[in-house]
């Protein structure tokens, strides 16, 4: 959804409590001074509310970040998350899917690579479709692996075949 810029403003400072409240108090304009932009309020709030350490050390965060063990949900919120304080990182739109890419884990990375998505949230929905497919593939060997155990060397399995470590080869 669109909005002008300074109904932006508007509706942002609308939702501040407490601390973020007073703040605003002091620092809003005054009558007969010019309004506050969108970008100049981000960048009052970030100064106010994120030290120059803290954004250098989430930008290091966003740099290193990697997928991991976290699920897509998880890695994509912490992407989200983090991408603000690299902005020069995700620029545009194939920029923040190329970081978004690397991140990944080798196994969907692997998959993933072979397509080209017109946008982020493409890119993002194959991810998910790959990694639940890959996520249920893992399940299914692995009960595969259960059922393979349960019958033992020299029992029948359900094509009626034999184990050939139960056969008695004279």
């Amino acid at each position: 959804m669109e909005c002008p810029e300074g109904f932006k403003v508007h509706l942002a400072t609308y939702q501040f409590e407490k601390e973020a409240e007073f703040w605003w108090e002091i620092v809003k304009p005054r009558a007969g001074e010019l309004a506050l932009t969108w970008n100049q309020l981000k960048a009052l709030m970030n100064a106010q509310y994120y030290s120059h350490d803290v954004r250098r050390t989430k930008e290091q965060k966003f740099l290193c970040l990697k997928q991991g063990e976290m699920r897509v949900i998880e890695y994509v919120t912490k992407f989200n998350e983090l991408s603000r304080f690299a902005p020069n990182q995700v620029a545009t739109e194939e920029m923040m899917m190329d970081h978004f890419e690397q991140g990944l884990r080798g196994e969907i990375k692997q998959i993933i690579a072979v397509y080209a998505y017109a946008n982020f949230q493409e890119m993002y929905q194959r991810v998910v479709k790959v990694a639940h497919i890959i996520d249920e593939t893992k399940i299914e060997n692995k009960a595969k692996g259960r059922v393979k155990r349960e019958i033992g060397p020299g029992e029948s399995n359900s094509q009626g075949s034999r184990n050939s470590e139960g056969l008695n080869m004279r």
